[in-house]
């Protein structure tokens, strides 16, 4: 660096004294010596080759990161009689030129050098952004396709009717023996239960009239309530008479002999069993179950507890409607 500016000195202040000659030699208020053409073109050409000389290291020296190539100038550029006067008109724009495409090219690789450009950036900003959406998206796909998964029923494969229903032989609540062929042609929702239940048969039997109701409502489907009753020693006709009036007035209550109401159950696989048995004060377990029959008193589908009455009502009518559906 410190030989460069002391050569770019030097330069300077021996172009500043060839150029004060040139000029005081044209001044009109000195009479110039008479030189020949010789000696006048070599002037010339000495003047224009530290000229570019001087350009050349001006540059060199505001741009210290260029190579130094002033020595294959300075040895292009040195005055000789042959070269110089066979060059004289392309020396001085040779340099421009070479100056020029000195800079271009160092503008160049600062721009084209670089490890990231601002187009590959956003290339890359797009395909970061587009992975992500896509990941998002499938993830919340995957999701959706698991709840569904699990909230669908499935329809397994139908290896046969369950054998659930059978012949019964037992007393309405009016006195009269009825057996299963008197609901033919009916389609039945059967509850099994006892009279002094505090309160799950309540609440069933309840639940049973609201959903007929609403079934009636909904469909104009005719659906008969049936009780029967699993506490034959207690309840008698006369007990279950009052008893189902309470709920609907389209409820049948049956009762009868305790071989009868067994055989029922039994049918029916529905359990139960006297509990706390104290005198006459007991309770009795049984199934919460209602059993949909259809009009030739086959069984068609059970409801549990977990059903309420507008689940139960619409249950019931799509059962039914899939029932016409399959025997049309």
């Amino acid at each position: 660096m410190a030989s460069i500016l002391s050569r770019n000195l030097r330069s300077r202040l021996l172009y500043s004294c060839i150029n004060s000659q040139w000029r005081s030699s044209k001044s009109p208020f000195h009479s110039p010596p008479l030189l020949s053409d010789a000696q006048s073109q070599y002037k010339c050409k000495l003047l224009q080759a530290f000229s570019m000389n001087h350009r050349f290291l001006c540059t060199t020296a505001t741009n210290p990161g260029t190579p130094n190539k002033s020595t294959n100038l300075n040895a292009d550029a040195a005055p000789s009689s042959g070269s110089a006067e066979g060059n004289s008109g392309n020396s001085n724009d040779g340099g421009q030129d070479s100056g020029g495409s000195q800079n271009n090219s160092q503008e160049g690789k600062s721009v084209r050098g670089g490890p990231v450009s601002w187009m590959s950036l956003f290339l890359l900003l797009c395909t970061g952004a587009g992975l992500v959406y896509y990941y998002d998206r499938e993830k919340k796909r995957h999701i959706e396709g698991i709840n569904n998964a699990s909230t669908a029923v499935r329809q397994g494969p139908s290896v046969g009717k369950a054998a659930i229903g059978g012949p019964f032989n037992l007393i309405d609540h009016n006195g009269k023996s009825v057996t299963e062929k008197d609901f033919l042609g009916k389609w039945n929702l059967i509850y099994f239960g006892f009279t002094h239940c505090p309160d799950i048969c309540p609440d069933e039997l309840q639940k049973m009239a609201l959903a007929i109701d609403k079934i009636k409502e909904k469909s104009s489907m005719e659906v008969v309530p049936i009780f029967i009753s699993v506490d034959p020693e207690r309840d008698t006709v006369e007990q279950v008479h009052e008893y189902v009036k309470e709920f609907h007035p389209r409820l049948i209550g049956l009762t009868g002999a305790p071989d009868e109401v067994k055989k029922a159950a039994r049918a029916y696989r529905v359990y139960y069993m006297k509990t706390e048995e104290e005198g006459s004060d007991y309770l009795v377990d049984h199934s919460i179950v209602m059993y949909l029959m259809d009009p030739e008193m086959q069984f068609v589908k059970f409801f549990g507890k977990n059903f309420d009455a507008i689940s139960l009502a619409d249950g019931v009518i799509q059962e039914i409607k899939q029932h016409k559906k399959v025997k049309a």
